[in-house]
């Protein structure tokens, strides 16, 4: 495909994706994500960043007197990131924070013989399949796009830039996002409510991993990739998983923002899905919960703009853009990671209430004024205490020792 071919096409995606492309667009340098930052940049790189990385690996000697803030609550939380970690980290004497900074190296090598999959939808059909089974929440699949891949890539550890690791000729990207636990997210900001944000990147590496595997066992290409190499949510707009949101996050009709993303690029031959509208940008512009909710007013209240707050945000694209140095900053003085915007989101319900699935309809209609006060009135959002979080996981588990006793 030529220069041109690509550009029309790309211009016919981003306009079905509601993507809003400027003349003075410049891909992004992995080194200016405000979490790479946080390890070489005086600015950002403070006593509080140091405590804030620590305590998810070390053991912990204080805890704040707030609840959620607990030993219980950071052993769980730092317990639920385990697996996520132990991978990210297995390469380290490499330069290598694979998930994290680095895409995974850890697959056997791809099969000699290549198996033939049928039509391109057989094999995407059969892929999604697949990745639900082996535990995505969500599956869609898309075109690899230069673009949104970084421009370079940055290590946490050495403080130096590389070239970008996926090539071009793994042209189709399969995005898999992953639930995060509605009741922990609902305990935000506590140190237990990091638990659903660990769960949720250690069931994503499981899901991109065995699905990577899979795939080089069938004897094609293929490479596993989670917070690194590119910016997940262009990709998963345009596989169809969800619209943008302004608190800068990705809203799923399934799930609402409550979710992780990962990505597996292959030269598998799929058929593509196509993005989707359910109504958020209409929305997301009368809804200031997000905006309001922000402690640290991190999060925009006026129209998409291409403005932006500092280099931790891509330039030459017209959206909602969120404060990262404020956003961080706030993660580091709580010693956990935030998530109130994700809390407060009216998208942010348990769909599957049917209840919740007829407010979502309604929501992308006119209706959406009453469904946002409606959403304030019944008080969803509020933050619930971690004790009570704590209380409800004992009766869950007393009941099922319960039925496992008494059953016949």
């Amino acid at each position: 495909m030529g220069i041109e071919e690509i550009v029309k096409k790309n211009n016919s995606n981003d306009l079905e994706a509601g993507f809003q492309i400027l003349d003075d667009f410049a891909r992004f340098d992995q080194k200016n994500d405000v979490f790479r930052r946080a390890w070489w940049d005086d600015s950002i790189k403070s006593k509080k960043t140091k405590l804030f990385f620590a305590t998810y690996r070390e053991p912990l000697k204080t805890w704040r007197k707030a609840d959620g803030y607990s030993q219980k609550d950071y052993a769980l939380r730092n317990a639920a990131w385990h697996v996520s970690d132990l991978l990210t980290e297995i390469n380290k004497d490499d330069d290598r924070r694979e998930g994290f900074s680095d895409a995974f190296t850890l697959q056997t090598p791809v099969a000699d013989t290549q198996i033939d999959m049928g039509t391109e939808q057989q094999a995407s059909d059969e892929i999604k399949k697949i990745a639900l089974e082996f535990g995505a929440g969500l599956v869609g699949i898309t075109n690899y796009d230069n673009r949104w891949e970084y421009s370079r890539k940055f290590s946490d550890m050495s403080a130096t830039s590389r070239p970008a690791e996926i090539p071009d000729t793994l042209n189709n990207v399969i995005v898999v996002a992953q639930p995060m636990d509605y009741e922990l997210v609902r305990t935000v900001p506590s140190a237990l409510s990091g638990s659903a944000t660990g769960l949720g990147y250690s069931h994503d590496a499981l899901t991109v991993l065995s699905l990577t595997q899979y795939i080089r066992n069938l004897g094609y290409e293929a490479i596993g990739s989670m917070n690194d190499t590119s910016l997940a949510i262009p990709y998963a707009i345009k596989a169809g998983l969800g619209e943008y949101g302004r608190h800068g996050l990705l809203i799923t009709p399934k799930y609402g923002p409550r979710i992780r993303l990962g990505k597996v690029y292959t030269n598998l031959p799929l058929a593509h899905d196509r993005p989707i509208r359910f109504g958020v940008k209409e929305f997301c512009e009368i809804c200031r919960r997000c905006t309001k909710g922000c402690p640290v007013k991190a999060i925009p209240d006026g129209p998409p703009s291409k403005d932006t707050y500092n280099q931790s945000n891509i330039h030459g694209v017209k959206k909602w853009s969120v404060d990262g140095e404020k956003c961080f900053g706030f993660w580091a003085a709580q010693n956990t990671d935030c998530s109130i915007c994700i809390r407060v989101c009216p998208y942010n319900k348990d769909y599957s209430r049917w209840l919740h699935k007829l407010g979502l309809r309604l929501a992308g209609t006119r209706l959406r004024h009453f469904m946002l006060w409606l959403d304030v009135k019944l008080g969803y959002g509020e933050r619930q205490k971690s004790s009570l979080w704590w209380q409800g996981a004992r009766d869950k588990l007393l009941a099922r020792y319960a039925k496992i006793f008494f059953r016949k």
